[in-house]
């Protein structure tokens, strides 16, 4: 098995959220030192031009991130009305938000049972939900609410117009979170 491939997945998976290296010596069960060169080695391969991601690092906190010189192109996609519908998976993430503002990125996933980093960056991208401060949780992480443009696109004067729920708690059996049921096509469709 090719570490720097699985050093790569293991970035997707914590997105925005990043990596501590320790945590990803114990995880890769390396040494820092050789964790560290996977890291720059997976960095350089980043910095060729036909790469659209780079290794970011902030303090001790390694993420991949897009390139800063195709902005333009990402601004577009989220201007363009072909692609700014919402997804079933964005109208979830906006209903927990709305039901339970201000409510931090964690506890979103806790509801959801996925990561939502990124589409929390696309609804704050799209005006429909911003940050909210800072919660008193260890880490200070950031609160999230739903801003007046979601009323307005929702026909709503406020939160109170919100339909009434009754919440049920349901146990699910453990899920296997890393395979899919859904089955990859050997090639793009024509």
């Amino acid at each position: 098995m090719e570490l720097i491939a699985v050093l790569e997945g293991l970035l997707f998976v914590v997105g925005e959220e990043g990596i501590s290296l320790d945590n990803l010596s114990k995880i890769l069960e390396i040494s820092v030192e050789e964790t560290k060169n996977l890291v720059y080695e997976l960095k350089k391969r980043y910095e060729e031009n036909d790469r659209g991601l780079r290794v970011r690092f902030f303090k001790d906190i390694i993420k991949v991130s897009t390139k800063e010189e195709h902005k333009k192109y990402f601004a577009k996609l989220i201007e363009n009305p072909e692609t700014n519908t919402l997804s079933d998976s964005a109208m979830e993430t906006l209903a927990i938000i709305a039901y339970n503002e201000p409510i931090t990125r964690v506890e979103i996933d806790n509801i959801r049972g996925v990561s939502n980093a990124h589409m929390i960056r696309k609804l704050v991208a799209k005006g429909l939900i911003k940050e909210a401060g800072k919660s008193d949780m260890p880490g200070k992480p950031l609160l999230y609410r739903t801003t007046s443009e979601f009323l307005d696109c929702f026909g709503l004067s406020s939160l109170d117009e919100l339909p009434k729920m009754d919440m049920e708690i349901i146990e699910d059996n453990e899920k296997e979170l890393f395979t899919s049921i859904y089955k990859e096509d050997e090639q793009l469709i024509d």
